[in-house]
């Protein structure tokens, strides 16, 4: 879901796609190459079977209340999930709940009701020259173990200052992996030996972001249906909101309008009340992407509409998903 986009990013202002999280590789192309033999990418649209296992494979707690895919280290041991205390060892997944799992509504009315409720946000009222961005993301790449047992993925932090002619900086950070089990955590920590070790290394540089054309979004709702390509459906938008909320402070009445477009979209159920990755309080819709077996994930502020999270979420028997958390947006006249 985001290899893609920050392979385009490093064509620069030669590609309108671009978006500004471009995070570090996680290894170099020589390691990739040596483990050429061994190991396999698995993208995050890899076939696999859906079941009901999904509260208990794809990164998803059973709970009275049902599932979400909201994933938190088993013995909290990350720095960056809520309760971390600092560790080398890395993540291994586990569970977290929705509100609805067994058959939830359609989306549309609450999200039509969401967007009539929702406040201002604490950048609707800052101005500046930069446009801030906080995001973490994780399950860029994902890797396989050739017998398909073992699972890793990598995850990366960016912190991004780009003005309205696309300039600025970036300041990009590798974060701990994350494992779906055990096994393969054990598993990988024996065979990733050339992995860098987080947090010994220096600190990260600040790299120069080029000038390059931004087209921030309008609340015209026809002009928001073009640009979320809602003609391909749910995943395609899903895709497309979490990009703009990455590279743009979007205001109120365009994260308004946003809502309504999505709620016009067939295919998303909404979840009701979720906690997001980083522990933030959000409201959820979800789309189940049953020809790539996978599940798209939105999580959005109740009070401002706020995009929080997003999440692609393969749905058995990979228990990984490719997800990305929006920690901080905002409007400054300061970088670093």
């Amino acid at each position: 879901m985001f290899g893609a986009e920050r392979t385009r990013t490093l064509l620069g202002p030669v590609d309108p796609a671009r978006t500004v999280a471009v995070a570090p590789p996680p290894v170099s192309a020589g390691e990739l190459i040596d483990r050429a033999g061994a190991t396999e990418t698995v993208g995050p649209h890899r076939r696999v079977r859906p079941t009901r296992r999904l509260v208990l494979t794809a990164g998803t707690l059973a709970a009275a209340v049902g599932a979400v895919a909201v994933l938190q280290p088993f013995d909290r041991s990350s720095p960056d999930v809520p309760g971390g205390a600092g560790s080398t060892a890395g993540s291994v997944l586990v569970p977290v709940s929705y509100q609805f799992v067994a058959d939830p509504p359609e989306a549309g009315p609450q999200l039509r009701a969401l967007a009539g409720a929702i406040g201002d946000a604490e950048y609707d009222h800052l101005r500046g020259r930069y446009m801030y961005h906080h995001t973490k993301v994780w399950g860029d790449p994902v890797m396989t173990s050739a017998d398909g047992r073992h699972h890793v993925a990598f995850a990366g932090e960016t912190k991004a200052w780009q003005a309205a002619d696309g300039t600025g900086s970036q300041i990009n950070t590798q974060l701990e992996p994350q494992y779906p089990d055990r096994e393969s955590r054990d598993y990988w920590q024996r065979n990733l030996d050339s992995r860098p070790a987080v947090g010994t290394s220096a600190a990260p540089a600040m790299i120069p972001l080029p000038p390059t054309e931004l087209r921030p979004p309008s609340a015209d709702p026809s002009a928001l249906r073009g640009l979320l390509k809602v003609e391909y459906g749910p995943g395609a938008a899903s895709k497309e909101v979490s990009a703009l909320y990455a590279q743009f402070v979007i205001p109120r009445a365009t994260r308004a309008a946003i809502l309504r477009v999505l709620a016009e979209v067939p295919g998303f159920r909404w979840r009701g009340r979720v906690t997001d990755r980083a522990g933030r309080n959000g409201v959820a819709v979800t789309f189940d992407d049953r020809e790539n077996d996978a599940q798209s994930l939105l999580i959005f502020d109740p009070t401002t509409g706020e995009l929080l999270a997003h999440e692609r979420l393969t749905l058995s028997p990979v228990r990984i998903s490719a997800y990305q958390v929006i920690l901080g947006t905002a409007w400054t006249d300061r970088v670093g």
